[in-house]
């Protein structure tokens, strides 16, 4: 077997990566795993290497853009690093283009040397219980999409005259949604929450949200910090159960032999919530462990609430924890649910998929022609949540990207890459503007997002986002 050429490897001239033959690579999504790995690939000033991102929306950054919760503004600021970026002259962006429709997988292939999927995890978990397609139940990621003005959900309506919504799962988007739900009117002014949202939020008539979680406190997925903001809130209070914040022994015996410093923070915050007095706040947010749904209820269609099941953890064969259900039941009335248990990945046409764990089959970001292979599907990669599954913080997603790129740096060095027919810049885009001439370059991006700035400047907000495609393209005269 041939060893891998190192980084000292020069590229032959007249052969892709070489000074006088660029190497030309698509990125398909623009989201966090997009921008780290354009950003690494841009930094080798050995390799000789274009970049193209594409994007079905109009607007670069993805989930930062429309999965942030909106009364985040920092975690927004890593869009700087992205714009950094954008700004080399060897990149560029083509919003509003769609894969599958005004491209073809054999269209990639036929203009570039390397294809990266970063298309992420677009859709949701089921809970898998009857009731599911009641009116009124609906998946977290509709909801967050919505509140972020993603022009796929803005005419969405969800029924905010309910007094009582229960969220299923307690990570950090159940925490948003849960969040979001409970801010005042006043809180949510101050972000660039979608102003449809807003307006329908200020009619809330919503006073108890409940999550449910099914494993112990210790295992909660959300973070120490967002668990710390929910006692932040001007007229929101948390409430949990003494009970239920309690550790069972076994939990007791699992931390004490795998000491976990942000696992008992958050146990510790938890058990002091639950010791808390009444605050006096108009809206109540109860965080509920060792509970699991089993059927939602309803009434003429519509959620009238759900039937919930205890459960009690045990230890697998592995040293793994895991709940089960036990024979105690009860019954929540509610009007409304949010089930927020995991993000999936999506198939696109032409390119291997793992259904089992709905990500793309890989080997370290290199496509792989099945999840039982190793075999690499020449030129073809994959990073961030498409890659990995639905896991980790946006920052997560950078030594994610640098490993991919890493294995594509040793496959360009090796020659192992495809061999298109029409690999320049300028045949792309003449390509582009024939199949989708309502295509968003990086610097219409630009003009969109000084427009939308200039909109919350006048209505005191951070931003007023715009959330239709025919709006961002009266905005640029197309």
């Amino acid at each position: 077997m041939t060893p891998a050429p190192d980084s000292s490897t020069p590229v032959p001239e007249g052969t892709p990566g070489s000074a006088d033959q660029p190497l030309r690579v698509a990125i398909i999504g623009a989201g966090p795993a997009g921008f780290y790995a354009a950003e690494h690939l841009l930094k080798q000033g050995d390799l000789n290497i274009e970049v193209d991102m594409f994007d079905r929306l109009p607007t670069p950054f993805g989930l930062v853009r429309h999965g942030v919760a909106p009364d985040h503004p920092k975690i927004k600021n890593v869009t700087k690093v992205f714009d950094r970026t954008a700004q080399n002259p060897k990149f560029r962006f083509f919003g509003n283009v769609c894969c599958g429709e005004h491209l073809t997988l054999a269209d990639f292939r036929n203009h570039y040397h390397q294809i990266v999927y970063t298309v992420g995890a677009q859709t949701d978990r089921a809970l898998g219980i009857a009731g599911e397609e009641l009116q009124g139940s609906h998946s977290a990621t509709e909801f967050v999409a919505w509140y972020n003005g993603h022009p796929d959900y803005c005419d969405l309506e969800f029924d905010l005259s309910q007094p009582t919504v229960v969220v299923v799962g307690v990570g950090n988007v159940a925490v948003d949604v849960a969040r979001i739900l409970c801010r005042t009117i006043d809180e949510l002014k101050q972000t660039d929450i979608a102003d449809y949202a807003l307006e329908a939020l200020a009619k809330s008539k919503v006073k108890r949200v409940v999550m449910l979680g099914r494993r112990g406190p210790a295992q909660a997925a959300f973070s120490f910090p967002e668990l710390k903001e929910l006692g932040k809130m001007d007229d929101g209070q948390v409430r949990v159960l003494a009970e239920e914040a309690e550790l069972d022994d076994l939990t007791k015996k699992h931390m004490a032999e795998n000491p976990d410093a942000t696992a008992q923070k958050k146990v510790d915050l938890l058990q002091e919530m639950a010791g808390s007095p009444d605050a006096g706040k108009s809206r109540d947010l109860a965080i509920r462990f060792l509970v699991s749904p089993t059927n939602i209820t309803g009434k003429d269609g519509q959620v009238a609430g759900v039937d919930i099941v205890q459960n009690e953890l045990y230890e697998t064969d592995n040293g793994t924890m895991r709940p089960r259900a036990t024979e105690k039941t009860e019954h929540l009335d509610c009007g409304l649910i949010f089930r927020s248990v995991g993000y999936q990945g999506v198939p696109l046409e032409g390119v291997p998929f793992y259904d089992k764990w709905a990500v793309i089959p890989n080997e370290k970001g290199r496509v792989t022609t099945d999840e039982q292979s190793n075999e690499p599907v020449t030129g073809e990669y994959c990073a961030g949540w498409i890659k990995r599954g639905p896991t980790g913080l946006i920052g997560t997603n950078k030594g994610d990207a640098i490993e991919t790129v890493e294995c594509m740096l040793e496959d360009i060095r090796a020659g192992n890459v495809l061999k298109p027919q029409h690999a320049t810049a300028e045949a792309v885009e003449a390509f582009i503007r024939k199949r989708q001439p309502k295509y968003f370059s990086y610097d219409h991006w630009r003009t969109l997002d000084e427009h939308e700035l200039s909109l919350g400047k006048e209505a005191g907000r951070p931003r007023v986002k715009l959330t239709s495609v025919e709006a961002m393209l009266e905005v640029l005269g197309k």
